[in-house]
């Protein structure tokens, strides 16, 4: 039987937690840093709500999963979107069997009540509305008021909350009041070449070591020029790598082709030249990869028709004006 609770007359059934396993592999240190925004120091003090701040791939969720796991707490995880109403984030109706409206709470609102932690992932993609219902609870105040179900909730006094954010251009941007509350920012980084060896031994122990070196050479070399391919994407291409071998191991291309294969499937054909799509990302941006001249605007970099291509000492070039 689902777990409810009577809040002011009014029964709420609560969610379940999130199953997750949590290892945290390398960048101790921000683990550390996450799991003191939500110490408390002293009877009068409160717990921070930070923003994880990071490319997409990079660990946020999994940094919060592990900092619940250490706190030996219920973790559970609310994915926002777009489209999320401030009754999906807190308590929705929904239709009983018996054909009455019951209150689902949400898992944020489930965590507030057991005393659990709450990641908000994507926090970025939510409009302003939803966030608007959050301010009581990321202040002094601690508490939500649910419309639909007309009750005040209380966080119970061990909650914890933590939102991850991309570094990228947001659905929504996200109200000064809001992000006054959601603070520090913990900026995670990419790992380095050991961390990142580590976390695909982790994820992937049958992967061998030509297949493993392979992904985190492309990884750490994709890192350095600053493009957006994550450990989750070397993952991925790994894994997908590891069973295009094992469906065919005698086809005739050797295992580095066979992993090439997987990265152009997985990330696309530019991948295969990250030196190129870095220079093309920086042009792209503004960069001063080349200076900019008025030939620029009107024909392509390589185009032989652009006026600093041509060779003035090459007559085919030129012809001379009839008079």
């Amino acid at each position: 039987m689902q777990e409810h609770i009577d809040i002011d007359g009014v029964r709420l059934y609560l969610g379940h937690p999130d199953p997750s396993a949590g290892e945290w592999i390398g960048q101790g240190e921000i683990l550390k840093q996450l799991l003191a925004c939500w110490l408390t120091v002293d009877e009068k003090d409160l717990p921070l709500a930070p923003r994880l701040l990071g490319p997409p791939g990079i660990g946020k969720t999994t940094l919060g999963i592990a900092a619940a796991r250490v706190r030996e707490q219920e973790l559970y995880v609310y994915q926002c979107t777009s489209d999320t109403r401030p009754e999906d984030l807190l308590v929705t109706p929904v239709l009983a069997e018996s054909g009455k409206i019951q209150y689902q709470a949400s898992p944020l609102v489930t965590a507030m009540i057991r005393g659990g932690v709450c990641v908000l992932d994507e926090g970025n993609r939510m409009n302003e509305k939803s966030w608007a219902s959050l301010a009581p609870l990321l202040d002094h105040r601690r508490y939500i008021e649910s419309i639909v179900a007309g009750v005040t909730i209380r966080a119970h006094h061990d909650f914890r909350c933590a939102v991850t954010m991309n570094d990228d251009d947001s659905t929504f941007e996200i109200p000064d009041y809001i992000l006054s509350r959601l603070q520090p920012t913990l900026t995670l980084q990419h790992p380095e070449r050991t961390e990142e060896m580590a976390i695909l031994q982790y994820h992937l122990p049958f992967a061998d070591a030509e297949m493993l070196n392979l992904t985190v050479e492309f990884l750490q070399q994709a890192h350095q020029l600053k493009l957006d391919f994550s450990t989750r994407d070397g993952i991925n291409v790994l894994r997908y790598a590891l069973k295009r071998i094992a469906q065919d191991p005698d086809h005739p291309l050797g295992k580095d082709m066979m992993w090439q294969e997987a990265l152009i499937n997985c990330l696309g054909e530019e991948a295969v030249d990250l030196q190129s799509l870095a220079e093309n990302k920086q042009r792209s941006l503004g960069g001063n990869v080349l200076p900019m001249g008025l030939a620029d605007f009107f024909f392509d970099p390589d185009s032989q028709l652009r006026p600093d291509m041509l060779d003035p000492d090459d007559d085919d070039d030129f012809e001379d004006p009839e008079v």
